[in-house]
């Protein structure tokens, strides 16, 4: 078998391994909620509604937004599996709820009636005659919550918190039906076996409970601890990056280097993590795809990740909301003093290359139209469909500004999506201009091109490391590791890189290996 399957195989075990934590976590949390609260319900009838209306509130917020909100709660830690475990444990809770409400509505007055005059308390009728009769019900609704996590899980990748997702995310990025597969195929097959093995379960769960499920006192008692330390070890585990979430940090320490969820950001994020663990001791974790300039900033600045690669020119437009410079060397200077001031973040010098944003036709277009600059452009686009990154769409030097300064207006409102897929949608007529990054390794394999910026109107856009302060003091050997990559990259060769991945359909690992072999032998950059 050839490395990469290996190494593809072996990843896929790993993330699988993250998703089924994330979800047994997830399922344990919402059961030791749910359980407690259903029977408070059911002993208080007049609350069923209001409870399960609350509860249903959860389902009717998108997943993505649930996620999204939940990293900006400092408690949580920003980023991470324990966010992610919040969003699937508050997804879970309304099956789980109704399906124990529901269960226990449904056992007959009669039995109930009959078991106090035999003279049981409530508690004993609740044990041994209500719970068995309502348990097909409960474990009917532990199985649709189980299906619907596994589910959900994927997309806790969005905000670094592992699992399959990660290879879902990272396919749309680098637009890989592969990559997509290698996600949704194992996840598909967890949700299955879930599924199939908790039927099974339902199925014999009638003829097996006992009068007494959870026997003496004492074996109670152990139980209940022995849940209780599983569920803390877990999540102990999650906080402090144990277990399947991160690598060990044997002698040299570990950190975790991240990126936006773009091909050339995850071959950046792959470039600092290889160099570092290059020339350091020290253990390097992955969580690329962490999203957009947002969420990666706030994973830096509270020290989930200790680097990432940012843009000179967002940083400066995006996060520090400046009014843009045309100067590129300012610009750096300038963010470097403000970052340092503001957040306690290192601002490394330029990897060498610029990666500005780029307007895109396709070169048919181009031609038929003779379009070299985007002020010819603007001439046609009210006939014109755009399509825009999420990103762009919404940052103080995107489309607004770029629309007001050119004097551009669409048939219609532009079209949102990742921006991995826009360049495959100019490519295939879906619309006809978009803006993408000047580096791409697409533009020429799709016959795309970028129009000039001839009124300048996009900042310099140099790439550059952004390291988390504390932990550069603590790992001092992180500086000499990302200082020698200073101006080691072209914007001719990060675009080759990027088609190596994009086009060519290499791994990002391969390809950033090859190229850091190739300077440490002297190759061109």
């Amino acid at each position: 078998m050839a490395a990469p399957a290996r190494e593809l195989i072996a990843e896929i075990l790993q993330r699988s391994g993250e998703h089924l934590v994330l979800v047994a976590l997830a399922m344990a949390l919402a059961l030791a909620i749910s359980v407690p609260a259903g029977l408070w319900i059911h002993a208080r009838p007049r609350w069923s509604g209001l409870a399960l209306a609350l509860a249903g509130m959860v389902q009717t917020i998108p997943s993505l937004a649930i996620f999204g909100l939940l990293i900006t709660v400092p408690v949580l830690g920003g980023i991470g599996p324990v966010p992610a475990v919040v969003a699937l444990v508050l997804y879970a809770l309304l099956p789980l709820l109704r399906s124990i409400v529901t269960g226990l509505a449904g056992v007959p007055e009669g039995l109930r009636e009959a078991g106090l005059a035999l003279g049981l308390s409530k508690g004993e009728v609740l044990r041994h005659v209500e719970l068995p009769l309502a348990l097909p019900v409960i474990v009917a609704g532990i199985r649709v919550a189980t299906v619907i996590t596994v589910g959900v899980a994927t997309i806790a990748a969005a905000i670094g918190g592992g699992g399959l997702g990660v290879f879902i995310f990272r396919g749309l990025a680098t637009v890989n039906n592969g990559q997509i597969l290698a996600g949704a195929l194992p996840a598909a097959g967890l949700a299955l076996a879930a599924d199939a093995a908790i039927g099974r379960l339902q199925r014999r769960t009638p003829r097996r409970w006992p009068l007494q499920p959870w026997g003496s006192g004492r074996r109670r008692a152990w139980l209940a601890a022995a849940l209780a330390g599983g569920l803390i070890s877990l999540v102990a585990a999650a906080q402090v990056g144990l277990g399947p979430f991160s690598a060990d940090p044997a002698n040299g320490g570990r950190i975790t280097i991240g990126s936006k969820s773009f091909t050339e950001q995850i071959l950046l994020g792959e470039l600092l993590a290889q160099q570092i663990e290059r020339h350091s001791t020290l253990q390097v974790e992955r969580q690329f795809s962490l999203g957009g300039t947002a969420i990666c900033q706030e994973a830096v600045r509270s020290g989930r990740i200790a680097a990432y690669v940012e843009y000179s020119g967002t940083a400066w437009t995006t996060i520090l909301n400046q009014s843009p410079l045309q100067d590129a060397r300012t610009v750096l200077e300038r963010t470097r003093k403000l970052y340092r001031e503001r957040f306690d973040l290192v601002v490394f010098p330029s990897l060498g290359f610029e990666n500005t944003f780029a307007v895109l036709v396709r070169q048919e277009t181009a031609r038929r139209l003779r379009l070299n600059t985007i002020s010819e452009a603007a001439v046609h686009s009210p006939g014109w469909r755009a399509g825009f990154g999420y990103e762009f769409l919404n940052r103080a030097d995107g489309y607004r500004g770029l629309a007001s300064s050119y004097g551009l207006s669409f048939a219609a409102r532009p079209v949102s999506m990742d921006l991995g897929l826009v360049y495959r949608a100019l490519a295939n007529g879906q619309v006809d201009l978009i803006a993408g990054d000047s580096t791409n390794g697409l533009i020429t394999s799709l016959q795309l091109k970028a129009l000039t910026d001839d009124r300048h109107y996009f900042p310099p856009y140099q790439a550059v490391p952004v390291v988390h302060g504390a932990s550069l003091r603590r790992y001092p050997q992180i500086g000499p590791a990302l200082n020698s990559l200073e101006g080691q990259l072209s914007a001719q060769t990060m675009q080759r890189l990027n088609a190596q991945v994009d086009q060519d359909g290499d791994t990002v690992g391969m390809v950033v290996q090859r190229f850091l072999d190739g300077i440490e032998a002297g190759g061109p950059r």
